[in-house]
């Protein structure tokens, strides 16, 4: 029986500007890396109880899939923050009882902000 998510991975180009943005920008924790792991680059973040597993990959198309993670929020105040950061805000399909946005990070990957709506 599948319990829960444990941890899911998006592939950079760049680990040190990827640090910047998921830790800076996005102000997710950084944990250490199992020490066997430690040779094969990337880094770890820590939310909540899931991980965001950052590794490096050269060669992938990112803006042609619909693979993405979605982070749900308290405050869905992240469109100002990432546009003061020059990332462009995507459309995305209105979903009832949720407010939500779309955007590529600035490695490709599609990244969804959904905040729950008291109906």
């Amino acid at each position: 029986m599948i319990q829960r998510l444990h941890h899911a991975q998006v592939t950079v180009l760049g680990e040190d500007e990827a640090r910047s943005f998921y830790c800076d920008v996005l102000g997710l924790r950084e944990v250490e890396k199992p020490s066997s792991l430690l040779g094969r680059g990337g880094f770890w973040l820590q939310l909540g109880e899931c991980q965001v597993h950052v590794g490096t990959e050269d060669g992938v198309i990112r803006e042609d899939t619909k693979a993405h993670l979605a982070y749900q929020v308290a405050d869905i105040h992240w469109k100002k923050r990432l546009n003061e950061e020059g990332i462009p805000i995507l459309d995305s399909v209105p979903i009832v009882g949720f407010d939500r946005f779309e955007f590529r990070d600035p490695f490709g990957n599609r990244v969804e902000m959904i905040q729950p709506l008291d109906l």
